[in-house]
């Protein structure tokens, strides 16, 4: 059997799974980086094991391909109808995410509460200015809108922090140990009026795009933060721009932009209490994170080829682990 690995591997890696892989040949393309990879229609063309994210308009030229094993946990790009085959397995790397997403919304957050932008901005000035009155995380109430892996973990350092944590899922209203509630979506208008803190890391679906609207950011309590780690395109970003500006949110911080690269003209870049990072909260930045994959990938391949079932199958009907 030809494994192909489609993603960035170190030499430590590259023995996880080839110990995984059993003698099968294992091919790794040259890749810098989480990206979308190129590949020859020879390399493809009979592998039958994939891992990592391969450019989706690829895959059309490895017709043995029976499974694929993605190095992000999202997964929508490969869920449209014509990328894979009827039959072929659909993997991806949920719970490889969330030590590095929550941390760096942590560190967001704690930033804006604490006013360390505005200080920054008064050191490069040389400005020696109390900036008065700060906030607490302790005694705040914070609304995560989808808790999955990422948003779970988020939970967790927030109510160590003395948070009351409300976590909003699709269906199930099962409290779980890193919240002290728990809603459904149909009911995030309700939440959204209750919350200090509103955290979103939701992914790229029909049924979240541009779900917060200026109706949704009206909703939220006045004062209250924003943070976004999903998707770009689940914001509506002239409304948070408006929201942030007249005051009624305290500020914003968000990880993703819809496009990316955010055009250097977008008002986002220019409203202030608006912080934007270039969606670098993920990928490799953080080591564990990637060795989290490849041991994600690693167990996945050692059990596909034993016939076991594998972690973190996708539900191509929503783009989501099932």
């Amino acid at each position: 059997m030809k494994i192909v690995v489609a993603m960035e591997v170190t030499p430590y890696h590259k023995q996880w799974l080839e110990a995984a892989a059993a003698g099968n040949e294992v091919v790794y393309l040259p890749v810098q980086g989480p990206v979308g990879v190129q590949a020859s229609e020879a390399v493809l063309a009979d592998a039958e094991v994939i891992i990592g994210n391969i450019d989706p308009a690829l895959l059309v030229r490895a017709p043995k391909l029976r499974w694929l094993q993605l190095n992000s946990a999202g997964a929508n790009s490969y869920c449209k109808p014509g990328i894979l085959a009827d039959g072929v397995c659909l993997t991806n790397a949920t719970g490889a995410y969330g030590l590095a997403l929550s941390e760096h919304m942590t560190a967001q957050l704690l930033a804006m509460m604490k006013k360390l932008y505005a200080y920054y901005d008064n050191q490069k000035a040389a400005s020696w200015h109390d900036e008065g009155p700060v906030r607490s995380i302790y005694g705040s109430t914070v609304l995560i809108v989808g808790f999955g892996d990422i948003g779970r973990q988020f939970g967790k350092r927030m109510k160590a922090l003395g948070a009351h944590v409300i976590g909003i899922r699709r269906r199930s209203t099962a409290l779980l140990p890193e919240a002290d509630e728990m809603g459904t979506m149909d009911q995030l208008d309700t939440y959204l009026a209750a919350a200090d803190i509103v955290a979103s890391s939701l992914p790229d679906t029909a049924q979240t795009y541009q779900l917060y609207t200026a109706e949704r950011f009206a909703a939220m309590k006045k004062g209250a933060y924003f943070l976004n780690i999903g998707r770009g395109a689940n914001v509506v970003q002239a409304a948070l721009c408006d929201a942030v500006q007249s005051g009624h949110l305290a500020g914003a911080a968000v990880d993703v932009t819809d496009p990316e690269p955010l055009p250097a003209d977008s008002p986002m870049w220019h409203t202030k209490g608006i912080y934007i990072t270039p969606h670098v909260s993920g990928g490799y930045h953080l080591q564990a994170t990637h060795d989290n994959i490849v041991r994600i990938a690693a167990h996945n391949l050692k059990n596909f080829l034993s016939g076991k079932k594998l972690q973190n199958y996708v539900d191509f009907t929503t783009g989501y682990k099932k």
